[in-house]
């Protein structure tokens, strides 16, 4: 049994960068789905897949390089299961100024910083992408 999927997720998406991996292949779940998708909107990855099987499916992302450099230079998980880490509405904040994205579930569902800005919503930070 896995404690973390979500830091399962971001170890495997950062050591296949490191390699310069084309895809990376994760056990599905709604919210890895969802991240996916935020990647995908924001750039970071090419395209993803969930391919489904008898028990919980595998989601394939494929990842982007721009000039034999990836567009994901860093990807770090910020809440754990031993410390979880919440924010207000008006404390979201901002990765490298801006220049990349922090992840949140919130009530509303799993949404970027700038979207928890603009909705006014807080929520527990997942991680940071940049």
């Amino acid at each position: 049994m896995m404690t973390d999927p979500i830091a399962d997720l971001f170890t495997r998406v950062r050591n296949s960068v490191q390699v310069n991996k084309d895809k990376v292949e994760i056990p599905n779940s709604k919210i890895k789905a969802r991240i996916a998708e935020i990647l995908k909107e924001e750039g970071y990855i090419r395209n993803f897949r969930v391919f489904e099987d008898d028990k919980q499916g595998v989601l394939r992302l494929y990842l982007k390089y721009v000039n034999d450099s990836s567009a994901i230079q860093g990807i770090q998980k910020v809440s754990k299961p031993g410390r979880r880490v919440y924010v207000k509405h008006d404390e979201v904040p901002k990765v490298l100024n801006g220049l990349g994205i922090a992840i949140l579930t919130t009530s509303s569902g799993v949404m970027t910083d700038q979207e928890c800005r603009e909705k006014n919503i807080g929520g527990e930070i997942l991680g940071h992408v940049w």
